[in-house]
């Protein structure tokens, strides 16, 4: 049953403390909800990410809720237009996406949601790096076009199903997840999509890209 602060296949603005800032998001519930998917924007994105978006979209035609929030404050995401200081710091935007997840728990306790991680670009390796931290709350990750090598030492501690998605023609980007998969235990699977590039702006890639994490968070995310 629903609560009544989030009303179902309503797009809901939430703020959520992070240490001694706080992060604004969009929260989507449908009315079916089986599980919860946080997107972890990539370098220079933010939660009104078009790519995102339209995946969550799927994902919510899927009965998927979804959270889409930013990783940095306006004022830190001025600053780093300019020097590009925060965008590659991945603990600091593990440390941030792990208080997001800790507040779903909290805020959506009635739910029970299983939660899954979509993570793009540096979000990629942000998100493995949550997950390897906190295990017991990561049901299932996605990247997109991600980083995982960036999670770097925290690779062999995930223990969740992973899915990585990449551009057939981003190939800089499928070596360094092949690289990342060598270290990791959880058995991580590569779906490399033909005659993408690297934000999946061809005709009818995305679509296929938001499918595929759609049935990778069923298979793994989907029961309670």
């Amino acid at each position: 049953m629903l609560m009544d602060t989030y009303t179902a296949d309503i797009q809901h603005p939430v703020t959520i403390p992070s240490k001694n800032v706080y992060l604004n998001g969009f929260l989507f519930i449908p009315e079916k909800a089986k599980g919860i998917v946080i997107f972890v924007h990539g370098s220079g994105s933010s939660r009104f990410s078009s790519r995102n978006q339209y995946v969550a979209n799927t994902l919510n035609e899927g009965n998927y809720a979804t959270l889409l929030f930013d990783l940095l404050t306006s004022q830190e995401d001025i600053i780093d237009n300019v020097t590009r200081e925060f965008r590659f710091d991945i603990h600091l935007l593990a440390s941030r996406l792990i208080d997001v997840i800790h507040w779903c728990t909290q805020e959506l306790a009635p739910y029970n949601f299983p939660i899954g991680l979509f993570g793009s670009s540096t979000g990629g390796g942000a998100a493995l790096v949550a997950a390897a931290q906190e295990p017991k709350y990561v049901s299932a990750i996605v990247s997109r076009g991600g980083r995982p090598d960036l999670a770097g030492n925290y690779l062999p501690q995930v223990k969740a199903p992973t899915l990585l998605i990449v551009g057939g023609q981003d190939e800089v980007v499928i070596d360094l997840n092949k690289q990342a998969m060598a270290q990791m235990s959880c058995h991580p699977q590569l779906h490399i999509v033909p005659g993408a590039t690297h934000l999946f702006e061809e005709a009818g890639k995305l679509s296929e890209v938001a499918n595929i994490a759609k049935n990778w968070f069923d298979r793994y995310c989907g029961g309670k």
